[in-house]
């Protein structure tokens, strides 16, 4: 039987060796309600190696949060696997999953709702060293509080405020030390910098790529901007009602996109330079806003798919390789699509 150092060992030559941190196989969490079933995330397929980024970006409702949820096992999932440093998460093992929490953690979008407002900021960002490191005794705690509240240039002095009493920013980086106390292998960011102002966000981005850099920490990175995905991810991968659209390298979706709704995504963030802004093509995607309870509405890219087919809801759009390491999901022309 091998030992727990055999297993550590086993798992740092593997991702020594570039196997994936995260495997996300045919991912799908669905919500039933009285008029339907929403579809939230349906399908997803993706992995992510030490050391990289992946920002996933798509409209309000899209799934993204869905999914970080799913990931981090926060939402029960309908179908697929989350391999997380070589094991698959298995709903039913709460023991494995309380254990991978260690490695795994999230920033949550909104600061106050995850924070305790009868904790103290200081106990707040010690509640994983307690959970995981329970042979600390205060003193050594509370060093470590102030180390990681410095990192995320918070104040030491407010190891003793309540949420009440900080900023939605701090609070928002109060969530972020919470996170990176235990040096994890992944963090999945929801929107974590969405509350920030604008100075604020590069300081935190900047936090985030120096400890990527010293640590090889991993990050699934869930935002709306456009410009903060560009910043910090190495790969972009586009959801749309639940489903992935378009996934490969930042650079290459955000300068040469393929799929529809990622060229019309984009032509949908502000431009700050008027000049530009008025010389920039305009994509149009003609037609009402598709209800997520629509059983074909993830598939309005292809339209001579869908036409008089009653089968048309269990069509999946087919990946296609446009260019190494670049994969668009199968869609009708873009003019057509737009019709």
């Amino acid at each position: 039987m091998s030992s727990v150092a055999d297993i550590e060992r086993a798992e740092a030559a593997g991702q020594a060796a570039g196997e994936p941190v995260l495997s996300i196989d045919d991912l799908k969490t669905y919500f039933f309600t009285r008029d339907g079933v929403v579809r939230a995330v349906d399908g997803v397929t993706f992995s992510l190696r030490a050391g990289e980024t992946l920002g996933v970006v798509g409209e309000s409702g899209c799934g993204k949060s869905t999914l970080a949820r799913a990931v981090v096992q926060l939402l029960p999932r309908n179908a697929g696997n989350v391999t997380f440093l070589g094991r698959n998460l298995l709903p039913s093992d709460r023991e494995a999953i309380r254990k991978s929490r260690q490695d795994l953690q999230i920033v949550f979008q909104d600061p106050l709702a995850s924070l305790d407002p009868r904790m103290t900021l200081g106990a707040s960002i010690a509640e994983p060293l307690l959970a995981f490191e329970p042979l600390l005794n205060r003193e050594q705690r509370e060093e470590r509080v102030k180390a990681i509240m410095q990192q995320v240039w918070l104040d030491p002095d407010l190891i003793n405020r309540y949420p009440h009493e900080l900023s939605g920013g701090q609070n928002q980086r109060v969530g972020v030390a919470r996170a990176l106390i235990l040096k994890p292998k992944l963090v999945v960011c929801d929107e974590a910098v969405s509350a920030l102002d604008v100075s604020i966000q590069a300081q935190i981005l900047k936090l985030l790529a120096d400890l990527q850099r010293d640590f090889h920490t991993s990050f699934l990175f869930i935002s709306h901007d456009l410009a903060v995905v560009r910043e910090i991810s190495h790969n972009v991968l586009v959801l749309y009602l639940g489903r992935a659209v378009e996934y490969g390298p930042a650079e290459v979706i955000l300068r040469d996109p393929r799929h529809p709704y990622t060229k019309a995504l984009l032509a949908a963030a502000p431009t700050p330079d008027p000049d530009v802004a008025r010389n920039q093509p305009r994509v149009r995607l003609v037609g009402d806003l598709p209800s997520p309870l629509d059983t074909r509405a993830s598939l309005r890219f292809l339209k001579s798919r869908i036409v008089n087919d009653p089968n048309a809801t269990q069509y999946r759009p087919q990946w296609i390789e446009v260019a190494p390491g670049h994969f668009v999901a199968e869609h009708d022309p873009p003019e057509a699509a737009a019709a």
